[in-house]
């Protein structure tokens, strides 16, 4: 018998397109199918069923340093790497760049992603914005727009927890699928039923999942049978390690083999999603203790209230398809998140997955009509369309977002001047809990040893790994200074960077400024100065090349365009240079010119550089950026050659 696999949920995007840096790998990979089309021997070339030309594109890739390696199918490997954009409508199934991914590649190309709408999001976040509101899917006969979808189950219980959106919100394929699993969800809430029975209902109401269960009922296990009632996508093969562990547990929950529990665990290991039984079975991950004493780590479970082998056969079956399922849409998690975040107004915290303030009540106010077009296809997916194209509902007004101001936050403005002011403070208030709970000063210290000894896998684990490890350092220093400067200012501001709807970093393909520019009023500490901060990871031959001219440039430039000589620059970095001290020492001295009107100039300026083992004194003894101003300035005054400076100046 064969009993045909059914996809029972939905993905955005693929998963070998699941990748650090997302919204800068997005944008390279426009970037280089722009270029490889304008190449005179792919001008005129169809995509479409030509390994040539494929194998072509990944070479293309290689040679631009996008991929690395050399992949065993390279056709196959440059249908993969693209196949997520043809799904969000950035490029055609032909790989040439729809209007939508033109205008994405365009914000990256002029570095330019200031927001231009009124949901108060970065240019290249409200096209994704667009694109994932008509993104949408086939699957078994229906369609599905799985943002709207998302959109839907928000309106109604205002919040998801990570397990629901995780384990829940994947499964609703079709209008009918989604009732259900807002009644699950509702009951759920209600302590009613558990996510693993909603997801093991949602299953069993497949045709596909009953032929094979009543098949599996009906006949003598063998591993051909236990490989079919598998269903798995890729090759029923790959299922005949669990007919060994079929029998092991039957032995010990329907014969009472307590001493098979030992093989049970034994079992498991053949398993490729072993973990989640063993997990499921045992309270320890130690062999040796199971096999010392089987009975003392066995959990409760359905297995416990089996009295016959058909009883075992149906509660065998419903697990190993309950733990394929949750295998399979937790791998899913991190990419439908990485899609999602990229609208930036889809809040990823606490455990919990929220919209941001207005998007949260403008799509309410309008979900009832926008609803409707959730099972349908568009037809507008590769146009830059203007947001009421999509649906004749999404047009927001001044009036909608001071009103939801108003409901969210317990206030009463009258001018949306007032409202977005409002927003801003509720920004600082969520970034103070950022930094109370994400950014303590005991991770800080953390971060920074991690920058030392450049441990890039631990930084993105902290932080973020939509950010280049670069980024996230100046994001991290951008964070220790508002610390030390008593979080006053305007950090959000005065980060020259592009953060996400949880106010964490992202990198983008064009760049930007390197600097921090934080704004001081006058006080008794200090006259009114803005301190540019400039941060690198490059090593010591790098960071000759790559910082010396740009630091001067960046803080050259500022002094003549405000006229305030009072500003200055701190150099941050893991490794300091001794020639690196040793210029930026000499541009005390040193004029520098506008190279557009040399009548503009300025005659030397200050440059303070830190190591980031003075960084963490600042952490560690709690200075203030008060306390430290007057040590900048009695280094920069100080008469001693570079090679002492250092040392004998920098004591904080």
């Amino acid at each position: 018998m064969n009993i045909p696999y059914k996809s029972f949920c939905w993905s955005l995007g693929t998963t070998s397109f699941r990748t650090k840096n997302f919204n800068k790998t997005i944008e390279d990979q426009l970037a280089l199918l722009n270029e490889f089309w304008t190449l005179t021997e792919n001008r005129n070339a169809d995509w479409s069923g030509n390994n040539e030309l494929q194998a072509r594109y990944y070479d293309f890739m290689h040679e631009k340093g996008f991929v690395e390696g050399n992949a065993g199918n390279k056709p196959k490997d440059a249908r993969e790497k693209t196949s997520g954009l043809v799904d969000i409508g950035l490029i055609d199934d032909k790989r040439k760049l729809s209007d939508a991914g033109k205008a994405l590649l365009r914000i990256s190309t002029e570095n330019d992603f200031s927001s231009d709408n009124q949901f108060q999001i970065a240019k290249d976040s409200f096209v994704y914005l667009k694109q994932l509101l008509k993104t949408f899917y086939e699957i078994e006969g229906q369609t599905v727009r799985p943002f709207m979808v998302l959109l839907r189950l928000l309106s109604i219980f205002d919040y998801l927890t990570l397990d629901e959106y995780t384990y829940l919100l994947p499964l609703c394929i079709g209008a009918r699928e989604t009732i259900e699993i807002v009644g699950g969800i509702t009951n759920l809430r209600c302590n009613n039923t558990s996510i693993d029975d909603i997801i093991i209902n949602r299953l069993m109401n497949m045709p596909n999942y009953i032929v094979a269960l009543e098949y599996f009922l009906e006949n003598d296990v063998t591993e051909d049978l236990v490989c079919e009632i598998g269903l798995n996508r890729k090759s029923r093969q790959y299922d005949k390690p669990y007919f060994e562990l079929y029998k092991v547990l039957l032995e010990v929950f329907v014969y009472g083999d307590i001493d098979s529990l030992s093989a049970v665990y034994s079992a498991t290991k053949d398993i490729k999603i072993g973990k989640w039984w063993r997990n499921y079975l045992f309270d320890t991950s130690s062999e040796a203790a199971i096999r010392k004493f089987p009975s003392t780590h066995l959990k409760n479970t359905v297995f416990d209230d089996v009295t016959s082998e058909n009883e075992f056969k149906r509660a065998f079956f419903k697990t190993v398809h309950l733990f394929k399922a949750k295998a399979t849409l937790s791998d899913y998690l991190d990419l439908n998140r990485r899609y999602i975040k990229t609208t930036d107004i889809v809040l990823f915290e606490d455990d919990t997955v929220k919209l941001d303030i207005v998007p949260r009540h403008f799509f309410k106010s309008v979900i009832h009509q926008l609803y409707s077009d959730a099972f349908t296809p568009s037809e507008l997916l590769h146009e830059n369309c203007r947001m009421e194209e999509i649906s004749d509902c999404l047009v927001v007004s001044d009036d909608t977002i001071i009103e939801g101001i108003n409901e969210e936050l317990g206030i009463n403005v009258t001018t949306i001047d007032a409202a977005r002011a409002a927003l801003e403070d509720n920004r600082y208030h969520r970034l103070q809990h950022l930094i109370d709970t994400k950014f303590t000063d005991d991770k800080l210290l953390l971060l920074l040893d991690c920058f030392e000894e450049r441990k890039d896998t631990e930084i993105r684990n902290i932080v973020t790994d939509n950010a280049d490890v670069p980024t996230i350092f100046e994001y991290v220093l951008g964070i220790l200074w508002y610390k030390a400067s008593e979080r006053r200012g305007k950090i959000l501001d005065y980060m020259k960077l592009s953060l996400d709807a949880d106010l964490l970093p992202k990198t983008h393909a064009g760049g930007g400024e390197a600097d921090i520019v934080y704004e001081y009023p006058s006080t008794e500490s200090y006259p009114e100065h803005t301190l540019l901060l400039e941060a690198t990871l490059a090593d010591s031959t790098n960071q000759r090349r790559m910082e010396m001219e740009p630091v001067s440039r960046h803080l050259g430039r500022h002094l003549i365009r405000t006229g305030n000589l009072n500003s200055y620059c701190v150099f941050a970095t893991n490794y300091l240079d001794i020639n690196v001290i040793a210029d930026f020492r000499g541009r005390k001295s040193i004029p520098f010119y506008d190279s557009q009107d040399y009548s503009k100039s300025v005659n030397g300026m200050k440059i303070i550089s830190l190591q980031t083992s003075e960084l963490k004194k600042i952490v560690t003894k709690g200075k203030t950026y008060k306390e430290l101003y007057p040590i900048f300035e009695e280094a920069f005054n100080s008469t001693l050659p570079p090679h002492e400076w250092y040392e004998n100046c920098i004591k904080i």
